[in-house]
């Protein structure tokens, strides 16, 4: 008897997993991207489409390939610790290659939508662009892997005078390198890990470069003691026991200390407000 047929939609890191999840529970997915490739996220491209993410060309993952892997697909050992997008993009390749998933992948779909007897029956139609032509499909159930970060969010009102500023000012989805910032004097604001990454990007070629934050952060660095990745080393199954049972201003003790070792946060005006363990941190530095 076949499967139920599942339709996954998006062919990024999660639609990849999606496809391999239904195949071992005896489904037959069928996977639909909307761009004319794989990858998601992590595909560069050097201008920005409205409605897709968007990654700027150094982009390089903030977890390591040992905690980043698919679980029965590791990464090649040359590969880097941390990625770089063209080396995920690879990987990602690899992955559907490896496992066949290239017939399942279809591309440019163009809707997604109930049936007019979905309260009976569960199912839904789904059509794609194919050779100029449109075709329908049946589907009885949909996996929505689309992600997320296609649609920046620029809060302008938020910045009196902003109509007055006779500067440019984009969001880090339009963000592609640095080249045309040579020389000139910028602000970052927000210090999540792609406003810190360009505020570093930037400082190499800008005349002056400003990281704005309200209330600071802890900062991590990818790599921990005697070299090895940051996220092999702390988050493990021993130590969220260990995060069980020792109380809490312990760890924050501990951590703030030993971050404060690598630099001062006080002195770089990145003191946070709140403690290690009840707010913001960021793992991606140097």
């Amino acid at each position: 008897m076949p499967g139920k047929r599942i339709a996954v939609v998006g062919a990024g890191v999660s639609g990849l997993g999606a496809i391999k999840t239904c195949l071992e529970e005896g489904l037959e997915p069928t996977c639909f991207e909307g761009s004319d490739d794989i990858g998601g996220l992590w595909r560069y491209e050097e201008k920005a489409q409205s409605g897709r993410p968007s990654i700027y060309e150094s982009a390089t993952s903030n977890t390591s390939k040992e905690m980043t892997t698919y679980s029965d697909y590791p990464f090649p050992d040359h590969f880097p610790n941390y990625l770089h997008n063209s080396r995920i993009m690879d990987y990602l390749r690899m992955y559907v290659q490896h496992f066949d998933f290239t017939k399942h992948i279809r591309f440019l779909v163009c809707s997604v939508r109930k049936r007019s007897d979905f309260s009976c029956t569960g199912r839904w139609d789904v059509v794609v662009e194919a050779a100029g032509k449109q075709e329908s499909h049946v589907f009885d159930g949909i996996m929505v892997c689309s992600g997320m970060y296609s649609d920046p969010f620029l809060p302008l009102q938020n910045f009196p005078g902003i109509k007055r500023f006779k500067g440019q000012y984009i969001h880090s989805w339009e963000y592609k390198s640095p080249e045309k910032f040579r020389g000139k004097k910028i602000i970052v604001v927000g210090i999540g890990n792609s406003g810190a990454d360009l505020a570093v990007e930037l400082s190499h070629v800008a005349s002056q470069v400003f990281l704005s934050t309200r209330r600071g952060a802890w900062i991590w660095n990818r790599v921990w003691d005697y070299g090895m990745p940051v996220d092999t080393v702390l988050f493990t199954h021993f130590n969220a026991v260990l995060n069980k049972f020792y109380p809490t201003f312990l760890i924050n003790r501990w951590a703030e200390n030993k971050l404060n070792v690598r630099f001062n946060h006080d002195v770089y005006g990145l003191f946070p407000q709140h403690r290690y363990n009840l707010g913001y941190f960021l793992r991606f530095f140097f």
